[in-house]
């Protein structure tokens, strides 16, 4: 059955391996679940293994699918038929610590010239759009910004995570990029470890557990493990404020839930993160520690702030949707395929 304004999207081949825990596994769970038609692709591998653009091009062969669809970077080798794919930015290229030859190899002789022959180019910003543009070196319509959407359970409404104390919330990785180092360094000289400690996702290790001792946190930085959205929600919505200071971001999710939690964040003013967050939040230079440290202690010390940014944030969350998210990708890939085109003009 074909639901009026939406192709039938039998003949796609998804790509459901990217589906999990992260960034990408988000925006590949979220259009599965919101184009449900699509049919998924399973295989024993990784969809970012270094073989699998050559594997996938082979599975591709034997299954004939009308078009395959990938919500991550991943797309085949040697099978001629039509294809979409997802380039979310540009990391692996543009942040020295997440690259190496290998991986500058794939994006050279794997993605660039997928982006020449693939029906479309899927990402989530202008700011990846124009970067995905001049170092591909294809036309503007090829990459489409579908964008990145937030739903439930990220809402202001619901129970809030209370650990005993009041606490400044990160959520993310611990990559270079995310820039943890100087966000330790912020919140120690900050001067407010008597008002707030500082909840990090996920398990302590070594390193980052080396430096809390070097800055004398030992007491004031906690971990969380945040594996599922309900308790991830949870802990959004008793946070005080949401710290985010990442050096690089192609969208910036984390940013973008919190504030759709009714919490007042701060983040970077570089890559993709002012096009998320607009006005709605304290945008920081993320390399300045002292910058960084004196908005973490305005955002404490300044009650109304905080008020005023929590409903601005309210406000900028309500633009983004999976929903939006899906019906871009589906007029994508309505597009992609003649027949898929037909089906949808007359549904």
């Amino acid at each position: 059955m074909v639901r009026r304004g939406w192709p039938d999207l039998t003949a796609i081949l998804y790509d459901a391996r990217w589906v999990g825990n992260h960034g990408i596994g988000r925006f590949a769970s979220e259009l599965q679940k919101a184009i449900p038609d699509l049919f998924p692709f399973y295989a024993d591998r990784r969809p970012w293994h270094p073989v699998d653009p050559v594997l996938l091009g082979a599975a591709l062969w034997r299954r004939n699918p009308k078009l395959f669809f990938s919500p991550g970077y991943n797309s085949p080798v040697g099978w001629p038929g039509p294809f979409v794919f997802t380039l979310h930015d540009l990391n692996h290229l543009c942040v020295s610590e997440n690259s190496n030859a290998l991986k500058r190899a794939y994006y050279r002789h794997i993605i660039k010239p997928a982006c020449h022959r693939a029906e479309a180019v899927l990402t989530v910003s202008e700011y990846s759009k124009q970067e995905i543009v001049a170092w591909a070196k294809v036309n503007e319509d090829k990459v489409v910004n579908v964008g990145n959407g937030v739903g439930q359970p990220f809402s202001p409404t619901g129970k809030k995570y209370d650990p005993g104390y009041p606490y400044l919330l990160y959520v993310g990785s611990r990559k270079p990029h995310k820039n943890l180092p100087r966000l330790l360094r912020a919140y120690s000289i900050a001067g407010v470890q008597k008002d707030v400690r500082l909840l990090l996702s996920g398990k302590p290790d070594h390193e980052i557990t080396e430096q809390i001792d070097r800055l004398g946190l030992g007491g004031d930085v906690v971990f969380h493990e945040l594996s599922a959205d309900e308790p991830l929600s949870e802990t959004y919505r008793g946070a005080v404020a949401f710290v985010f200071p990442s050096l690089y971001e192609g969208f910036g999710l984390p940013p973008l839930e919190a504030m759709a939690c009714g919490v007042p964040v701060l983040t970077s003013k570089v890559c993709s993160l002012p096009e998320v967050v607009g006005d709605a939040a304290l945008l920081v230079n993320p390399i300045d520690v002292e910058e960084v440290a004196d908005a973490i202690k305005r955002l404490v010390q300044d009650p109304p702030l905080r008020a005023r940014l929590r409903e601005r944030g309210l406000a900028r969350a309500s633009l983004f949707s999976w929903n939006e998210t899906a019906r871009r990708t589906s007029s994508v890939l309505q597009l992609a395929t003649p027949s898929i085109h037909a089906v949808g003009e007359h549904a």
